[in-house]
């Protein structure tokens, strides 16, 4: 009866909100009820991408996207370099540099991602320390 007990307590416990992996390339993912996150640097080109699936709907069609950081240091960074997947899912944004992307994970709260009039809340809870492993990840180049 305790295995059992045991086993329904770590089934029902949260899983880590932000997760960070360095192979095949180095990851940094987190999922909400609405959106995905992941994060990639691959060092082979070098290149870092966001890409971020919605779980409902699609992302509109928009000349820019931002992100709008909430928190200890509140910022907002825009660019008007991102892709829709074929469905409209999926938004990513690739870059050679992502050091205003990953301060704003780690040193915020909250992540507002806009899209035209789309607008995806992510919190940043618990985003600190994977966010230090993948700017520790061992793929030369990351910043």
């Amino acid at each position: 009866m305790f295995r059992l007990a045991a086993l329904m307590a770590f089934i029902a416990s949260p899983a880590p909100a932000w997760e960070f992996s360095a192979l095949p390339l180095c990851t940094l993912e987190h999922a909400t009820g609405q959106v995905s996150v992941r994060i990639t640097y691959d060092a082979a080109l070098p290149e870092y991408t966001i890409a971020l699936t919605l779980r409902d709907g699609a992302w509109p069609a928009s000349d820019g996207f931002s992100i709008a950081f909430g928190g200890g240091r509140a910022l907002t960074i825009g660019t008007d370099r991102h892709r829709l997947s074929g469905d409209g899912r999926t938004l990513t944004v690739t870059d050679t540099g992502f050091g205003n992307v990953l301060n704003g994970l780690e040193f915020n709260s909250i992540a507002t991602a806009i899209a035209g009039s789309r607008r995806v809340d992510i919190p940043l809870q618990d985003a600190g320390e994977p966010v230090q492993a993948f700017r520790a990840c061992p793929a030369p180049g990351l910043s």
